[in-house]
C-alpha cells in the first residue's frame, strides 16, 4: 500500500536537523513536498502546505531502530524468573505455535507502538518465519501501518535449534518486491543464523551468499554472550565481514575482532536494556566507535525490555558508557542522539534515504512538546532529548510526509481494535501452547 504524500510546512519549531551542515535552527520551519524533505529554514513560503504549529516544539527526523524481533512484541514481559521460563524458552516455545494472523497482530501491535513512541523505521528481525504465509501477514501489517521498515526474513523458530532459511521464498520477495515494498517504504534484508560454535557451516554460508546474490544486506547475532564469543572471528576467517552485514550485541569481543569489524566495515547494533535484562553483558558502546565501527541502537525484544522506548535506550546507552569510562563526558548527548537518527540510518545503509532533516530525503519526522513538565525549559536541546524525553512527549510523527500521529494522538491506526487483537493472540498462544 503506496502511502500518499502531503504538502506541510511546519512552522517555527526548534529544528535539529542533525545534519552536520545545517546544525540546529532555532525558530525555524520544514516544508514537506511529495514525501520529502523540500526545504529547511527560516520563513519558508509554501502557500499551498498545511501548517503544522512547530512553536515551543522540538523537530527532530524520525528515530531509528535497528534490530527489533517483532514477532515477540506479543510475549511483552513474559520473559520470567524461573529457567523454563526465560526468553529463550518462552520465545521459542510459544513462537512454535504462531500462525499468520499471529505475526500480522504482534506486527501491527509493534508499529503502534513504535509510532506512538517517535520511532519511524523499525528492523523487523523476524525469526519466526514459518512459512511464506508469515512473511506476507509481517509485510502486510508494515504496509498498513504507514511506518517505514526493513523486513528481514529469517528461518522458523524451534523448541530446539533452529531450522533453515527458506531460501526460495526469500528469492521470491526479493525478485517480486515492488509489489510488497509499499512506496518503497519497506526494504528487505536477511535475517541470519550465523555461526555456531565458532564456525560457519555450509549451510549457513549458502544462505549468506544468497542474500548477497540478491543483493540483500543481511544481519547476525554474533558474540552477544561469553557463551557464544568467538563468532565474529569465525565470519573474519570465513571473509564473510563486508559493508553489508550488522552484528547484532557484539559484547563479547577481542581488540582483533573490532578491528576486523571496522576495516570490513560491517556495523554493530546494541540493545543495552536487553542485553543488560538477560545478562549477557554491557554494550562495548565506547570501544566500537573508538575503532570507527558504524553503530546502531536497537529495541531487540519487549518479551525482555518491556516496552519500546527510543529515548530510554539512548539514555541507557549515555549512562552505561560514561560509567564504563568513569567519565560524564565520555559519550556526549550529541553522539547519543545521532546514534539514534542520523549514525543509526548509517548503520543499516539507509542514511542516503533518512536519519536527518536534509532537503531531499524522506520527510520521516516527529515534534516534541516541551510543554510537558518533565520537559518545561529548553537548555542543551541534545542533552533534554537524550535524558529527559520520553514517549508521552511525542506530539507529531510523519513517515514519507504522511502524518501518523498528531497532538498525541495516532491518526490513522485502530489502537483499540490493535490492542484488543494482540491480547486475544496472547491469550490463543499461551493456551496452544500450555503456557503458565
Amino acid at each position: 500500500m503506496a502511502v500518499s504524500a502531503n504538502e506541510l510546512l511546519v512552522r517555527r519549531a526548534f529544528v535539529m536537523t542533525m545534519d552536520p551542515a545545517l546544525g540546529d535552527l532555532p525558530d525555524a520551519d520544514v516544508h514537506v513536498r511529495d514525501g520529502a524533505i523540500a526545504a529547511v529554514g527560516r520563513d519558508l513560503r509554501a502557500p499551498d502546505a498545511e501548517i503544522i504549529d512547530g512553536r515551543e516544539m522540538i523537530a527532530l527526523p524520525g528515530l531509528v531502530d535497528t534490530h527489533w524481533h517483532v514477532w515477540t512484541t506479543l510475549l511483552r514481559s513474559m520473559a520470567g524468573d524461573r529457567p523454563e521460563h526465560g526468553y529463550f524458552p518462552t520465545s521459542r516455545g510459544i513462537g512454535v505455535f504462531y500462525t499468520p494472523t499471529d505475526v500480522y497482530r504482534a506486527t501491527r501491535l509493534a508499529a503502534a507502538e513504535a509510532i506512538d513512541s517517535g520511532i519511524t523505521h523499525i528492523h523487523d528481525w523476524c525469526h519466526n518465519v514459518r512459512s511464506p504465509a508469515h512473511a506476507e501477514a509481517s509485510l502486510a501489517a508494515l504496509a498498513e501501518s504507514g511506518i517505514r521498515a526493513r523486513f528481514g526474513y529469517g528461518w522458523p523458530t524451534a523448541k530446539q535449534g533452529s531450522g533453515l532459511i527458506d531460501l526460495d521464498d526469500l528469492e521470491r520477495l526479493a525478485r517480486g518486491w515492488p509489489d510488497y515494498s509499499a512506496g518503497g517504504r519497506l526494504t528487505l534484508g536477511l535475517a541470519w543464523p550465523g555461526p555456531a560454535a565458532g564456525k560457519v557451516e555450509a549451510a549457513a554460508e549458502r544462505e549468506l551468499r544468497k542474500a548477497r546474490e540478491l543483493g540483500l544486506p543481511a544481519s547476525v547475532h554474533a558474540n552477544a554472550s561469553q557463551a557464544a564469543a568467538g563468532g565474529i572471528a569465525a565470519l573474519a576467517r570465513s571473509g564473510l565481514l563486508a559493508p553489508d552485514l550488522q552484528i547484532i550485541h557484539a559484547i563479547w569481543t577481542t581488540e582483533e575482532e573490532v578491528e576486523a569489524l571496522a576495516a570490513s566495515g560491517a556495523a554493530v547494533s546494541v540493545s543495552p536494556f536487553t542485553e543488560l535484562r538477560i545478562g549477557f553483558g554491557i554494550p562495548t558502546t565506547l570501544k566500537l566507535l573508538a575503532a570507527g565501527v558504524k553503530l546502531g541502537l536497537s529495541v531487540d525484544t519487549p518479551a525482555l525490555s518491556g516496552n519500546a522506548d527510543p529515548f530510554a535506550i539512548m539514555k541507557a546507552v549515555q549512562n552505561l558508557a560514561n560509567g564504563q569510562a568513569g567519565d560524564e563526558r565520555a559519550l556526549p548527548a550529541r553522539r547519543v542522539l545521532a546514534l539514534g537518527t542520523l549514525e543509526g540510518a548509517r548503520s543499516i545503509g539507509m542514511d542516503h534515504a533518512i536519519g536527518s532533516l536534509t532537503p531531499g530525503k524522506r520527510a520521516d519526522m516527529i515534534l516534541l512538546d516541551t510543554r510537558r513538565p518533565n520537559l518545561a525549559v529548553l537548555t542543551d536541546a541534545a542533552h533534554l532529548v537524550v535524558e529527559a524525553v520520553h514517549p508521552g512527549n511525542v506530539d507529531t510523527v510523519i513517515v514519507d510526509g504522511r502524518v501518523l500521529k498528531r497532538a498525541g494522538r495516532l491518526t490513522t491506526l485502530d489502537v483499540e481494535t490493535i490492542v484488543a487483537e494482540a491480547r486475544e493472540s496472547n491469550r490463543a498462544l499461551r493456551e496452544r501452547a500450555g503456557w503458565w
